[in-house]
Formats: structure tokens, sequence, C-alpha cells
């Protein structure tokens, strides 16, 4: 079993590097329009704590991030200029060795959550009147 978590653990690793890679090629100026756009939301999606369907349903819940993700990135590495590429690995590969920021993560959720709170009020409001 813990040769299954290393591998885990290393997939997540490299899946992670990627996502920094799609994520500094979407702010390369030298990449398209477009394609940065598809870049921000890959990348998004990727770092989201929210999922499209909740890792808690068995079987669906990580298919999305087995599935959605690698494409996502896969259509953004094809679509990005190879310079521009090669740029942004070097950058994620520098990014994965500094230490995470425990701040950074909880203001996001805290950002994640002030967006659903309000959503929700708007939702409640549009429907009642």
């Amino acid at each position: 079993m813990t040769s299954l978590a290393a591998a885990l653990q290393t997939k997540a690793r490299a899946l992670k590097r990627l996502a920094l890679t799609v994520y500094f090629a979407a702010r390369d100026p030298r990449t398209p329009l477009p394609v940065r756009m598809l870049a921000v939301c890959v990348a998004a999606y990727a770092f989201s704590p929210i999922d499209l369907i909740p890792d808690f349903i068995p079987v669906l819940g990580y298919l999305d991030d087995l599935v959605l993700i690698p494409l996502g990135v896969a259509l953004v590495v094809k679509l990005v200029p190879t310079e521009v590429m090669q740029s942004a690995q070097a950058r994620a590969a520098e990014a994965v060795e500094r230490p995470t920021s425990r701040v950074a993560a909880v203001c996001i959720v805290v950002i994640w959550l002030a967006l659903s709170v309000v959503f929700v009020q708007w939702i409640v409001h549009a429907t009642r009147g």
C-alpha cells in the first residue's frame, strides 16, 4: 500500500506542476488571448477547492479530476506556443520547489465561501421576487 501511496503522491505532484505550467502560460502575453482564457479556466478549476462533481460521490467524484484536468492541460499545452510553454515549465518547476502558503490557501477558501454566500443570496432574492 505504501508504494501505491507514493505513486499517487508523485502523480499528484506532476499534475500540480502541469497546472502551474498552464497558469504561467496564461499569464504570458505571448499566449494568444483565446488560449489564455482557456488556460485561466483550466488552472482555476485545477486549483479550486470546489469541483464540478463533488469528491464525496463515489467514482464520479474523482472522475472529473482524472479526466477534465488532464484533458484541459493537454489542450492548453497543444495550443500554447513552444517558447512560451518552455518558459512556463521553467517557472512552474521553480514554483513547485518553494514552500506552500497556508495564508494564501485560507484566503482562497474565504473568497470561495464569500462568493458562494453572495450567489445563494442572489438566488434566494431572485426566486422571491
